[in-house]
C-alpha cells in the first residue's frame, strides 16, 4: 500500500487562507481552513495506507485525528517543502494539500501496479495531488509554484523523467470566496460546507460622512 501525506499549515488567523479576506475576517478564514483540513484528514484516515503523515507548518490541534505521524515542514520554498516530504518516504507515496476538502477516500486509493506516478491537476493550473511509486525529491525541486503553469511544468517533469503517469480528476482548490462556495456545493455534508454556512462575510466598513463643500455661497 501507499504512504499518504498531507502538507498543511496550522489554521491560525492571518496565516492561512488570506485570499478569503475579504469578504471573510481573518478569524473566519482560519475557521474555514481548519474545516477544510479536517475534512481532508478524515478522508485520508478512511483511505487504505501503510502510513499517514501530516507535514505541518505549525503545531497540531484538536482537529487532528488519531493515526497520523506529524513531521515539521522544512524551510525553503514550496517546491523544497514538497520534495522534503517525499524524501521521508521509503515506498510509494501520495501527497495532497489542505485546499480540497471535497476529496474522498476513493480518490486517494491509488494503485501503482501499471504506472509510476499519479497526478491530480487543479483548476487554477496547479495540482492537488502527486503520487510517486519511487519518491524522488529531485522531481519537485525547481518547479515554479503558485503559477498558472505549475501543474503543467510538474507533469512534464514527470514525463521527461520517463515515468508512466496516470491522471486523477481535476479538482478545485479553495483560495477565494467563490472557490469556497463552489467546493462546499460539491461536498454539502462536509465540515467545510457546514462551517461556510455559519460564516457571515465581514461587514463592509461604513462610509465616511461627506462634508459639504466649503466656499462662497
Amino acid at each position: 500500500m501507499t504512504t499518504l501525506l498531507v502538507i498543511a499549515k496550522e489554521p491560525r488567523p492571518g496565516r492561512v487562507k488570506t485570499r478569503l479576506t475579504p469578504p471573510f475576517t481573518p478569524g473566519q478564514a482560519a475557521e474555514l481552513a481548519e474545516a477544510a483540513l479536517s475534512d481532508t484528514l478524515h478522508a485520508v484516515a478512511a483511505a487504505p495506507a501503510t502510513r499517514r503523515v501530516l507535514v505541518l507548518d505549525g503545531a497540531p490541534g484538536p482537529w487532528l485525528p488519531s493515526g497520523f505521524d506529524v513531521v515539521a515542514q522544512c524551510a525553503g520554498g514550496l517546491d523544497e517543502r514538497l520534495a522534503e516530504a517525499f524524501a521521508g518516504c521509503a515506498g510509494p507515496a501520495l501527497l495532497i494539500g489542505m485546499d480540497t476538502p471535497q476529496v474522498t477516500p476513493e480518490l486517494l486509493t491509488v494503485d501503482f501496479a501499471d504506472c509510476d506516478a499519479w497526478f491530480g491537476p487543479a483548476e487554477d493550473g496547479g495540482f492537488w495531488a502527486l503520487g510517486l511509486a519511487c519518491p524522488d525529491p529531485a522531481l519537485l525541486r525547481g518547479v515554479p509554484m503558485s503559477t498558472p503553469v505549475t501543474g503543467a511544468v510538474q507533469r512534464e517533469r514527470l514525463v521527461a523523467a520517463g515515468l508512466r503517469v496516470r491522471d486523477l480528476p481535476t479538482l478545485r482548490d479553495v483560495d477565494t470566496a467563490p472557490d469556497a462556495h463552489a467546493v462546499a456545493a460539491l461536498a454539502p455534508r462536509g465540515r467545510f460546507a457546514a462551517r461556510l454556512a455559519r460564516c457571515s462575510p465581514a461587514a463592509e466598513p461604513a462610509a465616511e460622512p461627506v462634508s459639504p463643500p466649503v466656499g462662497p455661497r
